[in-house]
């Protein structure tokens, strides 16, 4: 496989688009795109950054190899990795963003939430209201292979619970964690920041009311092996 191949595999398994990416080493994302497509070639400094970030040898990275069993397996747990976040997707804005019915509880005085889908499994279980913390995660054939953990809280009077559940239904394929990087109307304001990927991520949210902050939200998590 040559590199050009291998870069475009390793960066989706690792849930990060070309601009993410990009954004980890330093560069612009059509050098990324470039690289990709076979137009060219990163430089030493940038070989060890992509190492780093993709958590890869730079000589497994840059060696072409025709039967390279390391990356087969990757390439099949890739396409799993898109699964998941499709369903994830799916589940997110299905369950709290959308007003979604409670189950019961797993735990006392616990608000659940389920979304199921052929093989994959979603379950959202958090506890308190002003001051609050929970888990998500996601089952594959009865097997857990996701989750993100989270704790926030209220920091004003103006909070909207469905300003923050308008702006979770526009969560992304390429952070798939809460809301979009940034989200407006009206008086609110919405933002939401990340690093790493899919695989082993953290990050924070937050709302502002006419700039005041009024909300803020922290949250960590990844794939579980």
């Amino acid at each position: 496989m040559e590199f050009k191949d291998k870069l475009a595999v390793l960066r989706r398994e690792r849930g990060l688009s070309q601009e993410a990416l990009a954004e980890f080493i330093g560069i612009s994302r059509q050098a990324v795109a470039k690289w990709e497509l076979g137009q060219g070639y990163p430089d030493i400094d940038n070989l060890i950054k992509l190492s780093n970030t993709l958590k890869i040898s730079v000589d497994r990275l840059i060696k072409e190899e025709e039967n390279d069993y390391f990356l087969a397996n990757i390439m099949k747990d890739n396409t799993n990795t898109e699964e998941i976040i499709e369903f994830l997707l799916k589940a997110k804005t299905s369950t709290y963003a959308a007003y979604g019915p409670k189950e019961a509880p797993s735990r006392p005085q616990s608000q659940d939430l389920h979304y199921s889908d052929g093989d994959y499994l979603y379950i959202d279980s958090y506890l308190g209201a002003e001051q609050f913390g929970g888990e998500e995660a996601v089952w594959y054939q009865g097997k857990p292979v996701w989750c993100i953990n989270y704790t926030g809280r209220l920091l004003g009077e103006n909070f909207s619970g469905d300003f923050l559940k308008d702006a979770l239904r526009h969560v992304t394929k390429e952070a798939p964690y809460r809301g979009p990087a940034l989200y407006q109307d009206g008086d609110y304001t919405y933002h939401c920041y990340s690093t790493g990927s899919f695989e082993w991520f953290q990050g924070h949210e937050e709302i502002y009311c006419r700039s005041v902050k009024i909300y803020e939200l922290f949250f960590h998590g990844g794939k579980l092996r």
